[in-house]
Protein backbone atom coordinates (compact mmCIF):
# COMPACT_ATOMS: atom_id res chain seq x y z
CA UNK A 1 0.00 0.00 0.00
CA UNK A 2 1.28 3.65 -0.90
CA UNK A 3 2.22 5.46 2.42
CA UNK A 4 1.98 8.89 2.45
CA UNK A 5 5.62 10.17 1.89
CA UNK A 6 5.40 8.01 -1.71
CA UNK A 7 1.78 9.49 -2.44
CA UNK A 8 2.96 13.01 -1.32
CA UNK A 9 6.59 13.03 -3.23
CA UNK A 10 4.94 11.04 -6.92
CA UNK A 11 2.39 14.11 -6.84
CA UNK A 12 4.84 16.92 -6.21
CA UNK A 13 7.79 15.08 -8.68
CA UNK A 14 5.72 13.23 -10.88
CA UNK A 15 5.12 16.30 -13.69
CA UNK A 16 7.90 16.99 -15.35
CA UNK A 17 7.92 20.74 -15.07
CA UNK A 18 7.89 20.08 -11.41
CA UNK A 19 10.63 17.12 -11.69
CA UNK A 20 12.66 19.81 -13.83
CA UNK A 21 13.26 21.96 -10.33
CA UNK A 22 14.27 19.45 -8.51
CA UNK A 23 17.30 17.37 -11.49
CA UNK A 24 18.06 21.14 -12.51
CA UNK A 25 19.32 21.66 -8.74
CA UNK A 26 21.35 18.55 -8.42
CA UNK A 27 22.69 17.48 -11.95
CA UNK A 28 26.16 18.84 -12.63
CA UNK A 29 26.20 21.91 -14.69
CA UNK A 30 27.51 21.01 -17.81
CA UNK A 31 24.62 18.21 -17.75
CA UNK A 32 21.72 20.94 -17.24
CA UNK A 33 23.36 22.75 -19.78
CA UNK A 34 23.15 20.27 -22.51
CA UNK A 35 19.25 18.80 -21.45
CA UNK A 36 16.78 19.91 -23.97
CA UNK A 37 14.02 20.37 -20.63
CA UNK A 38 11.19 20.60 -23.45
CA UNK A 39 11.91 17.03 -24.04
CA UNK A 40 11.26 15.39 -20.55
CA UNK A 41 8.51 12.60 -20.02
CA UNK A 42 7.51 10.78 -17.11
CA UNK A 43 7.37 6.96 -18.20
CA UNK A 44 5.35 4.55 -16.31
CA UNK A 45 6.33 1.82 -14.54
CA UNK A 46 8.38 0.98 -11.30
CA UNK A 47 11.71 -1.03 -10.52
CA UNK A 48 11.57 -0.68 -6.41
CA UNK A 49 11.67 -3.74 -4.68
CA UNK A 50 8.20 -4.67 -3.34
CA UNK A 51 9.00 -5.13 0.16
CA UNK A 52 10.44 -1.43 0.22
CA UNK A 53 7.61 0.08 -1.20
CA UNK A 54 6.93 1.59 1.93
CA UNK A 55 9.85 2.92 2.44
CA UNK A 56 10.96 4.48 -1.12
CA UNK A 57 8.97 5.50 -4.59
CA UNK A 58 10.79 5.95 -7.80
CA UNK A 59 10.11 7.57 -11.08
CA UNK A 60 11.66 7.37 -14.48
CA UNK A 61 12.19 10.06 -16.72
CA UNK A 62 13.09 10.04 -20.74
CA UNK A 63 14.41 13.13 -22.39
CA UNK A 64 17.03 14.32 -25.04
CA UNK A 65 19.97 15.97 -25.02
CA UNK A 66 20.42 19.20 -27.36
CA UNK A 67 22.11 16.93 -30.09
CA UNK A 68 18.97 14.57 -30.20
CA UNK A 69 20.94 11.55 -28.15
CA UNK A 70 18.54 9.80 -25.31
CA UNK A 71 18.77 10.16 -21.83
CA UNK A 72 17.37 8.49 -19.33
CA UNK A 73 17.17 10.11 -15.46
CA UNK A 74 16.05 7.96 -12.49
CA UNK A 75 15.16 9.42 -9.27
CA UNK A 76 14.68 7.33 -6.19
CA UNK A 77 12.64 9.16 -3.25
CA UNK A 78 14.39 7.60 -0.10
CA UNK A 79 11.82 7.70 3.11
CA UNK A 80 13.15 5.28 5.28
CA UNK A 81 14.39 6.42 8.57
CA UNK A 82 17.84 4.88 8.34
CA UNK A 83 20.59 5.32 5.83
CA UNK A 84 20.94 1.76 4.27
CA UNK A 85 24.97 1.31 3.32
CA UNK A 86 24.03 -1.06 0.61
CA UNK A 87 22.23 1.24 -1.75
CA UNK A 88 24.63 1.74 -4.27
CA UNK A 89 24.45 -1.75 -4.78
CA UNK A 90 20.29 -1.60 -4.80
CA UNK A 91 20.14 1.43 -7.69
CA UNK A 92 22.83 -0.56 -9.63
CA UNK A 93 20.20 -3.31 -9.83
CA UNK A 94 17.43 -0.49 -10.16
CA UNK A 95 19.78 0.68 -13.38
CA UNK A 96 19.98 -2.44 -14.43
CA UNK A 97 16.46 -3.02 -14.68
CA UNK A 98 15.66 0.36 -16.17
CA UNK A 99 18.53 -0.84 -19.11
CA UNK A 100 16.76 -4.19 -19.41
CA UNK A 101 13.22 -2.36 -19.84
CA UNK A 102 14.74 -0.22 -22.41
CA UNK A 103 16.23 -2.81 -24.37
CA UNK A 104 13.08 -4.97 -24.99
CA UNK A 105 11.21 -1.54 -25.64
CA UNK A 106 14.03 -0.66 -28.82
CA UNK A 107 15.56 -3.97 -29.80
CA UNK A 108 16.70 -2.53 -32.78
CA UNK A 109 19.24 -0.38 -31.26
CA UNK A 110 23.10 -1.22 -30.51
CA UNK A 111 23.78 0.96 -27.76
CA UNK A 112 22.28 1.63 -24.58
CA UNK A 113 21.71 5.31 -23.55
CA UNK A 114 22.73 6.97 -20.76
CA UNK A 115 21.28 6.27 -17.17
CA UNK A 116 21.40 9.44 -14.56
CA UNK A 117 20.48 8.39 -11.04
CA UNK A 118 19.87 9.99 -8.64
CA UNK A 119 18.70 9.62 -4.97
CA UNK A 120 16.42 12.04 -2.60
CA UNK A 121 17.21 11.72 0.96
CA UNK A 122 14.80 13.30 4.01
CA UNK A 123 15.31 10.73 6.68
CA UNK A 124 15.47 11.90 10.46
CA UNK A 125 18.95 10.78 11.29
CA UNK A 126 20.96 13.35 9.91
CA UNK A 127 23.02 13.02 6.91
CA UNK A 128 23.46 10.43 4.30
CA UNK A 129 26.68 8.34 4.79
CA UNK A 130 26.80 5.64 3.08
CA UNK A 131 28.66 5.43 0.22
CA UNK A 132 27.83 6.67 -3.22
CA UNK A 133 30.04 4.29 -5.52
CA UNK A 134 29.51 0.83 -5.49
CA UNK A 135 33.59 0.16 -5.56
CA UNK A 136 33.44 1.04 -2.24
CA UNK A 137 31.31 -1.86 -1.42
CA UNK A 138 34.36 -4.59 -2.15
CA UNK A 139 36.88 -5.14 -0.03
CA UNK A 140 40.09 -5.13 -2.12
CA UNK A 141 42.90 -7.34 -1.86
CA UNK A 142 46.37 -5.67 -0.74
CA UNK A 143 48.53 -4.05 1.65
CA UNK A 144 48.93 -0.84 -0.07
CA UNK A 145 46.25 1.52 -1.91
CA UNK A 146 48.91 0.86 -5.04
CA UNK A 147 48.04 -2.99 -5.21
CA UNK A 148 44.38 -2.54 -4.19
CA UNK A 149 44.19 -0.30 -7.16
CA UNK A 150 45.20 -3.31 -9.44
CA UNK A 151 42.18 -5.30 -8.52
CA UNK A 152 39.44 -2.30 -9.43
CA UNK A 153 39.51 -2.96 -12.61
CA UNK A 154 37.46 -6.16 -11.89
CA UNK A 155 35.07 -4.64 -9.84
CA UNK A 156 31.61 -2.51 -10.72
CA UNK A 157 32.03 1.09 -11.77
CA UNK A 158 28.53 3.23 -10.14
CA UNK A 159 28.00 6.03 -8.71
CA UNK A 160 24.39 7.73 -7.76
CA UNK A 161 23.84 11.62 -7.25
CA UNK A 162 22.54 12.80 -3.82
CA UNK A 163 20.03 15.44 -2.85
CA UNK A 164 20.68 15.24 0.74
CA UNK A 165 18.01 17.14 2.24
CA UNK A 166 18.71 16.79 5.77
CA UNK A 167 21.85 18.95 5.39
CA UNK A 168 20.36 21.85 2.98
CA UNK A 169 19.57 25.24 4.68
CA UNK A 170 16.30 26.71 4.97
CA UNK A 171 17.37 29.76 2.78
CA UNK A 172 19.29 27.65 0.20
CA UNK A 173 16.14 25.71 -0.13
CA UNK A 174 13.80 28.46 -0.39
CA UNK A 175 16.50 30.26 -3.07
CA UNK A 176 16.11 26.87 -5.21
CA UNK A 177 14.43 27.84 -8.71
CA UNK A 178 11.41 26.24 -8.98
CA UNK A 179 7.14 26.01 -8.74
CA UNK A 180 6.07 27.23 -5.44
CA UNK A 181 4.41 23.68 -4.79
CA UNK A 182 8.60 22.46 -5.49
CA UNK A 183 10.07 24.52 -3.12
CA UNK A 184 7.07 24.33 -0.43
CA UNK A 185 7.82 20.04 -0.85
CA UNK A 186 11.69 20.50 -0.55
CA UNK A 187 10.87 22.42 3.12
CA UNK A 188 8.12 20.12 4.24
CA UNK A 189 10.34 17.08 3.40
CA UNK A 190 13.48 18.69 4.95
CA UNK A 191 12.05 19.53 8.27
CA UNK A 192 9.13 16.73 8.27
CA UNK A 193 10.88 14.66 10.63
CA UNK A 194 13.21 16.70 12.88
CA UNK A 195 10.69 18.10 15.44
CA UNK A 196 11.19 21.62 14.07
CA UNK A 197 8.19 21.41 11.34
CA UNK A 198 5.36 22.93 13.56
CA UNK A 199 7.48 26.02 14.57
CA UNK A 200 8.27 26.65 10.82
CA UNK A 201 5.16 26.42 9.24
CA UNK A 202 3.76 30.12 9.97
CA UNK A 203 7.03 31.37 8.81
CA UNK A 204 6.37 30.17 5.33
CA UNK A 205 2.67 31.66 5.15
CA UNK A 206 4.16 33.72 1.99
CA UNK A 207 5.24 30.73 0.22
CA UNK A 208 1.43 28.30 1.18
CA UNK A 209 0.14 32.02 -0.66
CA UNK A 210 2.13 31.28 -3.51
CA UNK A 211 1.11 27.74 -3.70
CA UNK A 212 -2.71 28.67 -3.50
CA UNK A 213 -2.21 31.76 -5.99
CA UNK A 214 -0.66 29.55 -8.83
CA UNK A 215 -2.91 27.31 -11.59
CA UNK A 216 -3.96 24.01 -10.04
CA UNK A 217 -3.15 26.20 -6.62
CA UNK A 218 -6.04 25.13 -4.72
CA UNK A 219 -5.74 21.74 -5.19
CA UNK A 220 -2.02 21.70 -4.98
CA UNK A 221 -2.60 23.31 -1.31
CA UNK A 222 -4.89 20.30 -0.74
CA UNK A 223 -2.20 17.92 -1.22
CA UNK A 224 0.27 19.69 0.97
CA UNK A 225 -2.29 19.76 3.85
CA UNK A 226 -3.77 16.38 3.54
CA UNK A 227 0.02 15.29 4.02
CA UNK A 228 1.20 17.61 6.91
CA UNK A 229 -2.12 16.23 8.74
CA UNK A 230 -1.20 12.60 7.38
CA UNK A 231 1.91 12.40 9.18
CA UNK A 232 2.39 15.24 11.66
CA UNK A 233 1.68 15.70 15.35
CA UNK A 234 -1.28 17.61 17.36
CA UNK A 235 1.49 20.47 17.24
CA UNK A 236 2.09 20.23 12.80
CA UNK A 237 -1.85 19.93 13.11
CA UNK A 238 -2.16 23.21 14.93
CA UNK A 239 0.38 25.30 13.15
CA UNK A 240 -1.26 23.58 9.87
CA UNK A 241 -4.47 24.96 10.73
CA UNK A 242 -3.15 28.40 11.65
CA UNK A 243 -1.81 28.37 8.35
CA UNK A 244 -4.79 27.54 6.57
CA UNK A 245 -6.49 30.79 8.09
CA UNK A 246 -3.80 32.94 6.51
CA UNK A 247 -3.87 31.91 3.43
CA UNK A 248 -8.07 30.89 3.17
CA UNK A 249 -10.94 32.31 4.10
CA UNK A 250 -12.07 30.93 7.74
CA UNK A 251 -14.87 29.03 6.02
CA UNK A 252 -12.77 27.26 3.78
CA UNK A 253 -9.74 26.37 6.23
CA UNK A 254 -12.54 25.35 8.78
CA UNK A 255 -13.72 22.66 6.24
CA UNK A 256 -9.98 21.45 5.34
CA UNK A 257 -9.20 21.23 9.03
CA UNK A 258 -12.42 19.09 9.74
CA UNK A 259 -12.29 16.77 6.38
CA UNK A 260 -8.84 15.53 8.03
CA UNK A 261 -7.63 17.30 11.11
CA UNK A 262 -11.00 16.08 13.49
CA UNK A 263 -10.35 12.40 11.93
CA UNK A 264 -7.03 11.89 12.50
CA UNK A 265 -7.48 13.36 16.36
CA UNK A 266 -10.40 10.67 16.73
CA UNK A 267 -8.31 8.43 14.99
CA UNK A 268 -5.62 9.00 17.72
CA UNK A 269 -8.39 8.92 20.83
CA UNK A 270 -9.57 5.64 19.51
CA UNK A 271 -5.95 4.22 19.38
CA UNK A 272 -5.13 5.30 22.83
CA UNK A 273 -8.49 3.79 24.21
CA UNK A 274 -8.02 0.33 22.75
CA UNK A 275 -4.44 -0.01 24.71
CA UNK A 276 -7.08 -0.30 27.86
CA UNK A 277 -9.18 -2.65 27.14
CA UNK A 278 -9.72 -5.96 26.53
CA UNK A 279 -8.48 -7.94 23.44
CA UNK A 280 -12.34 -8.65 22.53
CA UNK A 281 -13.11 -4.93 22.86
CA UNK A 282 -9.54 -4.04 20.79
CA UNK A 283 -10.94 -5.86 18.04
CA UNK A 284 -14.18 -4.16 17.56
CA UNK A 285 -12.43 -0.62 18.55
CA UNK A 286 -9.51 -1.54 15.45
CA UNK A 287 -12.37 -2.24 12.91
CA UNK A 288 -14.06 0.71 14.30
CA UNK A 289 -11.20 2.81 13.30
CA UNK A 290 -9.97 1.17 10.16
CA UNK A 291 -13.39 2.28 8.86
CA UNK A 292 -13.33 5.66 10.60
CA UNK A 293 -9.91 6.04 8.32
CA UNK A 294 -11.66 4.55 5.27
CA UNK A 295 -13.97 7.19 5.32
CA UNK A 296 -11.59 9.77 5.71
CA UNK A 297 -9.87 8.70 2.53
CA UNK A 298 -12.92 8.82 0.40
CA UNK A 299 -14.06 11.70 1.46
CA UNK A 300 -10.65 13.37 0.66
CA UNK A 301 -10.81 11.54 -3.07
CA UNK A 302 -14.24 13.13 -3.59
CA UNK A 303 -12.56 16.19 -2.64
CA UNK A 304 -9.84 15.67 -4.90
CA UNK A 305 -12.13 15.12 -8.12
CA UNK A 306 -14.24 18.19 -6.87
CA UNK A 307 -11.31 20.51 -7.31
CA UNK A 308 -10.25 18.78 -10.73
CA UNK A 309 -13.40 19.21 -12.11
CA UNK A 310 -14.19 15.80 -12.34
CA UNK A 311 -17.95 15.23 -12.15
CA UNK A 312 -19.16 12.56 -9.73
CA UNK A 313 -22.41 10.62 -10.00
CA UNK A 314 -24.62 9.53 -7.10
CA UNK A 315 -24.00 6.34 -7.82
CA UNK A 316 -20.42 6.48 -8.01
CA UNK A 317 -20.02 8.51 -4.82
CA UNK A 318 -21.63 6.15 -2.41
CA UNK A 319 -19.02 3.29 -3.98
CA UNK A 320 -16.35 5.84 -2.67
CA UNK A 321 -18.32 6.56 0.13
CA UNK A 322 -18.61 2.25 1.16
CA UNK A 323 -15.32 1.38 0.19
CA UNK A 324 -13.22 -0.19 3.17
CA UNK A 325 -10.68 -1.23 1.76
CA UNK A 326 -7.44 0.91 2.09
CA UNK A 327 -5.75 -0.23 -0.83
CA UNK A 328 -8.36 0.19 -3.48
CA UNK A 329 -8.56 3.68 -2.15
CA UNK A 330 -5.35 4.62 -2.25
CA UNK A 331 -4.81 2.85 -5.27
CA UNK A 332 -7.84 5.85 -6.69
CA UNK A 333 -6.47 8.87 -5.00
CA UNK A 334 -3.00 8.39 -6.38
CA UNK A 335 -4.97 8.07 -9.72
CA UNK A 336 -7.02 11.21 -9.01
CA UNK A 337 -4.30 13.29 -8.91
CA UNK A 338 -3.76 12.88 -12.60
CA UNK A 339 -6.83 11.65 -13.72
CA UNK A 340 -8.87 13.90 -15.90
CA UNK A 341 -12.23 11.63 -16.09
CA UNK A 342 -13.43 9.45 -13.37
CA UNK A 343 -13.54 6.15 -15.54
CA UNK A 344 -9.85 6.73 -14.93
CA UNK A 345 -9.75 6.37 -11.48
CA UNK A 346 -12.44 3.48 -11.07
CA UNK A 347 -11.17 1.44 -13.90
CA UNK A 348 -11.44 -2.11 -14.52
CA UNK A 349 -13.84 -3.20 -11.82
CA UNK A 350 -11.07 -3.36 -9.68
CA UNK A 351 -12.99 -1.23 -7.25
CA UNK A 352 -14.95 -4.06 -6.69
CA UNK A 353 -13.89 -6.00 -3.63
CA UNK A 354 -13.69 -2.52 -1.62
CA UNK A 355 -17.34 -2.83 -0.88
CA UNK A 356 -18.65 -3.21 2.54
CA UNK A 357 -20.30 -6.70 3.08
CA UNK A 358 -23.98 -6.32 2.85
Amino acid sequence: MPGPHDLFARYTFGRPERAEAELRAVLPAHVVSTVDWSSLRLEPGSVVDPELRETESDLLFTARLRTGRPLLLYVLLEHQSTVDRWMALRMLRYVVRQVERWRQEHPERTLLPVILPLVMYHGPEGAWSAPRRVEDLFELPGESEEERQRWRAWVPRFEYLLDDLTVEREEALKARPGPPLVRLAWLVLRYGRTGELASKLPEWVGLFAQVQAAPEGAEHLLVVIRYLLWTGDKAVHDATGQVLHSVLDEQRAEELMRSYGEELIEQGRQQGLAQGLAQGLEKGLERGRQEGLARGRAESLLQILALRGIHVEEGARQLILDCTDADTLDRWFDRALQATTLSEVLDGGAHASGRKDS
